[in-house]
């Protein structure tokens, strides 16, 4: 395997799981998503994820999701790569999805294992295969178990390895050694999708992460993958660690990421909006955590 430095990006270095901006009265906001997109690549970003987790992609439609790359792709232009999650329980429609999000302007697609159905590991390798064969765009994988029910093993992500448009995995499994087996054995860039495990992965050969912690920090966590391009571990272990407080309160205090962007985000004065339902918004003692980790780390 080739160093993190050298690994091929095929959709950059440091990307945001970036939120979906709503308006007060909960329609898509598409001049926030313009203004947020723009500041997170300013501030260090190099692509963004669209309609992932963090951006609700299970309560926004399918025309939303396309308007979404479409307003988004005009803000940033085309030197940021834009993935466009299109992922379902239904194999049709996750193509429906993909042919859209191709239109709209996305440069990969993000493909998330199907859900509810639990299905085996022979019909998740189809169904992954059958969006790669449809669309043009490069697939990345998303292995996310905790909220699909369903891995995608290692022996079959060595199996899709082979595909010609399936080029990436943003990595949910919370299963190291079964990520570094695919490593070793494939040309697959993996992405941390937790942030806590930004550099542990980027250290073994990663291409970088999917951050949801980034809609809030883009620049800090860009500094950990940036200090450790540069050969200073000491100082990418520094910045990681300096992160985990904020970490934890965005991603394992109780409330999903989405919930907890959306609050920290709004009381920063950035676009962001309301979550819809099912997801409630954020009290206001977890808020006001969020917003003290925030002015710790960003006061370093």
């Amino acid at each position: 395997m080739t160093t993190s430095s050298t690994t091929a990006r095929p959709f950059g270095r440091t990307l945001c799981a970036m939120i979906t901006p709503f308006t007060e009265e909960g329609a898509l906001d598409l001049d926030g998503a313009r203004k947020l997109a723009a500041w997170l690549v300013a501030e260090g970003c190099d692509g963004l994820v669209l309609s992932g987790t963090t951006g609700e992609s299970p309560t926004t439609t399918d025309a939303e999701k396309a308007e979404l790359v479409a307003a988004v792709r005009e803000a940033v232009g085309e030197g940021v790569s834009l993935v466009a999650g299109v992922g379902s329980a239904d194999t049709r429609h996750t193509v429906e999805l993909a042919l859209a999000a191709g239109e709209a302007g996305a440069d990969g697609v993000l493909v998330v294992t199907p859900y509810y159905s639990r299905p085996p590991q022979e019909a998740v390798e189809a169904h992954f295969r059958a969006v790669a064969d449809a669309s043009e765009l490069p697939v990345m994988l998303y292995d996310i178990p905790g909220r699909t029910g369903t891995r995608i093993e290692p022996e079959t992500v060595i199996r899709l390895a082979a595909h010609p448009r399936i080029v990436a995995v943003k990595d949910c499994s919370y299963d190291f050694l079964g990520t570094q087996k695919v490593l070793a054995r494939t040309d697959l860039a993996y992405y941390a999708g937790c942030d806590e495990h930004v550099l542990a992965l980027y250290a073994v050969g990663a291409a970088g992460c999917v951050s949801t912690v980034a809609n809030a920090v883009p620049g800090r966590i860009a500094a950990i993958l940036d200090a450790f391009d540069a050969g200073d571990t000491a100082r990418a272990t520094e910045l990681q660690l300096r992160a985990t407080p904020l970490i934890e309160a965005m991603m394992a205090a109780g409330l999903p990421g989405t919930v907890t962007a959306k609050a920290l985000l709004t009381r920063l004065g950035l676009p962001s909006g309301p979550v819809r339902a099912p997801l409630l918004p954020a009290d206001r003692e977890a808020t006001d955590a969020l917003l003290a980790h925030h002015e710790q780390l960003t006061a370093a």
